[in-house]
Parts: C-alpha cells; structure tokens; sequence
C-alpha cells in the first residue's frame, strides 16, 4: 500500500472532541474524525465549496475529496443518530503557510 499524500488545511479545530451530555461517560462509545476528514467538511458543508476547488485546496484530486468528504458525513451522522462522542485526530496534514522540514 502506497503512502497517503499530503492533504493541506488551514489550521487545527479548537475544540477536538465532542460529546453528548445525555449519557455518562461510562456508557458512550464515540467515532473518530481524521483533521484531514474535519477540514473536508469545513470546505463542503459550511464554506459550500465546490468538491473541485475544495480537493484543490487541500492538494488532492477530487475522487479522493469526495471519498473523504463521504466518510466524515458517514461518521458524523453515525455519532448523531447513535448518540456517540466525536473525537477529531490524526491525518497526513500539513497545515497551508507551514513549510515541511
């Protein structure tokens, strides 16, 4: 298996879990959101940004965007249906403006 590319994102979230306050701890399980699946998200969703200029953003093709796009609203619906904590870490990210070392 090749290695993942380089996805290219604005800045780090704030806040990098969520999680219902009708349940303990004890009894919630939760999902994973890569910082690569929050800020394909961010793009699509909130910005509205075409799939095309948003994979552009990012430095990635638009087949991937969309497979990553897919699978954080799969998990993002999965966390508000279930009830479930959102816990965002992860990702081959580089943050845009950052020079590699």
């Amino acid at each position: 298996m090749r290695p993942k590319k380089t996805r290219w994102i604005k800045c780090l979230p704030g806040e990098r879990c969520f999680r219902p306050k009708c349940k303990s701890v004890r009894e919630l399980s939760g999902v994973v959101l890569s910082i690569d699946e929050f800020e394909a998200m961010r793009l699509s969703c909130l910005q509205g940004m075409k799939q095309e200029h948003a994979a552009r953003q990012m430095r990635i093709s638009r087949p991937t965007f969309s497979r990553i796009v897919t699978s954080a609203c799969r998990k993002v619906a999965d966390a508000l249906v279930n009830i479930k904590a959102i816990k965002i870490e992860g990702g081959c990210c580089q943050i845009r403006g950052e020079r590699r070392k």
